[in-house]
């Protein structure tokens, strides 16, 4: 790159914008002759490997393309996840490529495309931390030029509604799916003899798991036999390897190393064996919006410990777990402290059977992946029958 900021733009311009510009022109240009049809694109060329490298906001996408394949050539429709955006970020000079979703759905709108965002969560001051404002304005673009937004819940709704702003269109909630003919219980389990704990998810704050870690001493110091295995992604320090050191240390310094286990990523078809693995789902996540991993858990019959925040409340209700309250804040996190989690723990596993049975029925009666699929139907076949 020479010293000429002039130079360096035209050199950008012709490297890099152009093609993109040209490639995703071309993808949408037919949109018009596929109307009366469904033809789906996710954002992604290849969807499998985007979502084995991304993983949670777009393993609903892996669940749809089953039913509606993803459509990289001539799609009609652009569906595409706020928490799991294709090229997000700005380009040289603070331009935004045209594979990024501004691009995307001005392409798609001009070709008589229709645009569908599921929507998760927003950034804020009290988890962004700087820059939150800019890191929400993909997202404000897609909400406001979209033909229909789904809400991953009623707290996503009014997150974006308070920092995306009030959206006019149509608009409706729709929790996260779980397929509960794949998540299903394993053989009943005598937790009075053992108890594992289990956090998984993409954990991006230490606490989410170090309060989880006290839990465990006070559960054990309570002449409770109790593990912990910590599975998913490790991501508040730079290296994997730093998070885990961390949370070998503090398990050390309690003199509970030998019950704490983190087992790393693991695949979605992974998932089942890995929550029959244990007994109880602990979330301790702040203003999560509509964590999967919770569904995905009842559905094999765990039971929840929860912080009463977010969206997580309205997944789990008042049979499935337990939930420690905390007050809403946008400035600053307010997780769960460990004793609180211990007793949550304790109440669960003195009324296990109970708690299991409510956690299955409630995943299979609200969250089933049949009727989430079908209303995508039912909405596409809409969409796609309108001419403009």
């Amino acid at each position: 790159m020479s010293d000429n900021p002039i130079q360096n733009a035209i050199e950008f311009v012709g490297k890099q914008w152009k093609p993109s510009y040209a490639r995703e022109k071309k993808r949408w240009e037919s949109a018009q002759q596929c109307l009366n049809d469904i033809h789906v694109f996710y954002g992604f060329d290849d969807l499998p490997a985007a979502i084995r490298r991304i993983g949670g906001g777009l393993v609903k996408c892996g669940d749809l393309a089953r039913h509606f394949p993803n459509t990289p050539v001539k799609p009609n429709l652009l569906y595409l996840v706020s928490s799991a955006l294709p090229r997000v970020g700005p380009g040289f000079a603070g331009l935004f490529l045209p594979d990024s979703p501004a691009f995307m759905t001005r392409f798609a709108r001009r070709a008589g495309a229709k645009v569908v965002i599921n929507q998760d969560g927003v950034a804020y001051p009290g988890w962004h931390g700087p820059g939150w404002r800019r890191a929400n304005v993909p997202a404000r673009r897609l909400v406001h030029a979209a033909d229909h937004v789904f809400y991953q819940s009623r707290f996503s709704k009014m997150s974006s509604d308070r920092f995306l702003d009030e959206r006019k269109g149509p608009s409706e909630i729709l929790y996260n799916p779980v397929d509960t003919e794949t998540f299903t219980p394993g053989p009943p389990r005598t937790v009075e003899a053992s108890l594992t704990l289990l956090v998984t998810g993409t954990h991006y704050g230490f606490y989410r798991v170090e309060s989880v870690v006290e839990a465990l001493g006070l559960i054990r110091g309570r002449g409770v036999d109790c593990r912990l295995r910590i599975a998913g992604r490790l991501r508040w320090l730079p290296s994997e390897e730093d998070c885990r050191r961390q949370v070998l240390e503090l398990a050390a310094a309690k003199g509970i190393s030998a019950l704490v286990e983190c087992s790393g990523p693991y695949t979605q078809d992974e998932a089942v064996s890995l929550y029959r693995s244990a007994d109880i789902l602990v979330h301790a996540k702040y203003n999560d919006p509509c964590p999967r991993v919770v569904v995905e858990a009842m559905a094999c019959g765990l039971p929840v410990v929860y912080s009463a925040t977010g969206g997580t409340p309205e997944l789990v209700g008042e049979e499935a777990g337990v939930g420690i309250p905390a007050p809403l804040d946008w400035e600053k996190d307010h997780p769960p402290a460990g004793p609180e989690l211990a007793e949550a723990v304790i109440r669960i596993a003195g009324d296990y059977a109970a708690f299991s049975a409510a956690a299955r029925r409630r995943s299979v009666a609200h969250f089933d992946l049949k009727p989430w699929i079908a209303r995508h139907r039912e909405l596409f076949e809409a969409l796609c029958s309108l001419k403009n």
